[in-house]
């Protein structure tokens, strides 16, 4: 089994900065990165709202850089997928990849959070011909076509926002009467003319052949269904944590999001969480480099009093 010092899940902001800082630390942090290294962000066509940035960044950019700091001070960077944990014996604790066992001394989980679907008929069948959760990442297939996007959050309007650089119309399909998303992007989304809204509306069903020609749609107060003729679909609804992994050996809350205290410590001595798997409520890429740097903090500050104590014979390997 391999051996780390410190093992950090994902590849997002939160982690990429407790890389960082534990590199800084001399503790030559590996990072397995999931799927895609970079998380939500990679797949963000711009991120207007970093300080120092004043122009604006794409995401793939931010990502890179994130990751080149990282590794300028020795933090390694793998493609790999954690598949099991065992924190039960404390540490070291044991992973697995699909490649490799690892024992670290300190874990710092930054697995993020993934797209919440519609979960209508329809929605499964399609999703890569029509249906897509990422406007950066399929927009450009969608040229001169009629598209929907669902949801009301800050999500929703960026990415249909960006929809309009290729579609010919973008329906902003929201189940009440008016949007969560802030003020700012409210005022681009209504002063965009490719850009038309459909109130009080849930979709019921996504139907077509080989691809997405039509939706149900439900208005929520009068219960009346329609049929909406439509090229593609694009679901912004909210995220649900990726803590499955996690489930039965850290504290979670009703929705699944890990459980912190302020210094970012799980119910796990030694194991740490930061960004959207233990952030409902900011999810903000400023917000999760923060907590990345409070877990990865707390991480060497953990090992340096085990180290302390290993030293005094207070406690053995």
């Amino acid at each position: 089994m391999q051996q780390e010092k410190v093992i950090i899940i994902g590849s997002g902001p939160a982690g990429l900065t407790a890389a960082l800082y534990t590199a800084r630390a001399n503790l030559n942090p590996l990072v397995i990165t999931g799927n895609e290294i970079g998380g939500q962000v990679a797949i963000t066509y711009e991120v207007e709202n970093y300080p120092g940035f004043p122009e604006g960044i794409s995401g793939p950019e931010i990502v890179e850089r994130f990751r080149k700091q990282a590794e300028r001070f020795g933090a390694r960077v793998v493609q790999d997928m954690v598949e099991e944990v065992d924190f039960t014996t404390g540490s070291p604790f044991t992973l697995k990849t699909q490649e490799k066992t690892y024992l670290a001394e300190a874990v710092i989980i930054t697995t993020g959070a993934s797209p919440r679907r519609l979960g209508v008929p329809g929605e499964a069948d399609f999703v890569g011909r029509g249906v897509s959760y990422c406007a950066t990442c399929d927009g450009f297939f969608f040229r001169g076509k009629d598209v929907i996007v669902v949801g009301g959050g800050d999500s929703a309007l960026e990415e249909g926002i960006f929809l309009t650089r290729f579609a010919n119309s973008v329906q902003i399909v929201h189940r009440r009467d008016e949007l969560r998303a802030g003020q700012l992007l409210q005022k681009r989304a209504f002063s965009n003319e490719k850009i038309s809204f459909i109130w009080d509306t849930v979709v019921d069903e996504i139907a077509g052949s080989n691809s997405v020609e039509n939706v149900t749609l439900r208005n929520v107060k009068t219960g009346e269904t329609r049929p909406l003729k439509i090229d593609g679909v694009f679901v912004f609804i909210g995220h649900i944590p990726n803590s499955s992994l996690f489930r039965d050996q850290l504290e979670m809350d009703q929705r699944g999001y890990v459980i912190t205290d302020l210094i970012k410590q799980t119910n796990i001595p030694g194991v740490f969480a930061a960004g959207e798997i233990q952030d409902p409520l900011y999810r903000q890429v400023a917000t999760s480099v923060g907590q990345g740097c409070s877990a990865g903090m707390s991480a060497i500050r953990w090992l340096e009093e085990r180290e302390a104590l290993v030293a005094t014979g207070e406690l053995t390997r």
